[in-house]
């Protein structure tokens, strides 16, 4: 289990978001009051390419650790400043599989759907940042570290705080993939 250490919206397109104490998940949409919001994709880019596509992106998850490690590399970021909406602590969330549920409270589900692709926007907080995001495993396959994405399974609050509990799918496990 982990906690959840911030959490953050925006209504216009911007990278950074606005912590909040408090946001609430609407099942089959994602964070009410943030632009990322809908049944169809969102993101600018891949509206782009198909303003169709299902918005399998609606919640953006971090983990706090990330921060951390950057921190050695020299980058100074904080929760919401890389475009997350929960900012998790104490959970390896990109070692999860695919179909994972997290629950937040008493009512929020979530359902992880793959990786957050990083972007060039990412050079806007701190040059270098995007390539520190990245890395290779032993065998040269590209890591991205900057966060998992999800969609809202059931409707309610989540909160600076709130316990994550995490639901693994059946086996076997699908590995994630950027979404």
């Amino acid at each position: 289990m982990g906690i959840v250490q911030s959490v953050s919206k925006r209504s216009t397109y911007n990278l950074t978001k606005e912590k909040c104490q408090q946001i609430t998940v609407i099942k089959g949409l994602g964070v009410e009051g943030d632009v990322h919001l809908g049944k169809t994709v969102k993101h600018r880019y891949l509206v782009g390419k198909n303003p169709n596509k299902p918005n399998l992106r609606q919640v953006h998850l971090m983990h706090s650790e990330l921060f951390e490690e950057l921190k050695t590399k020299g980058f100074e970021v904080h929760a919401a400043e890389m475009g997350e909406n929960i900012t998790t602590e104490g959970l390896d969330i990109l070692d999860l599989p695919r179909g994972t549920i997290l629950s937040f409270g008493d009512t929020a589900k979530i359902e992880i759907t793959g990786l957050c692709n990083p972007c060039n926007q990412l050079e806007g907080i701190q040059k270098g940042l995007m390539k520190a995001v990245l890395d290779r495993d032993k065998e040269g396959n590209l890591i991205r570290k900057s966060g998992i994405m999800a969609i809202v399974l059931e409707s309610g609050p989540v909160s600076v705080g709130d316990e994550i509990k995490v639901q693994l799918p059946q086996k076997p496990y699908l590995k994630l993939e950027p979404v």
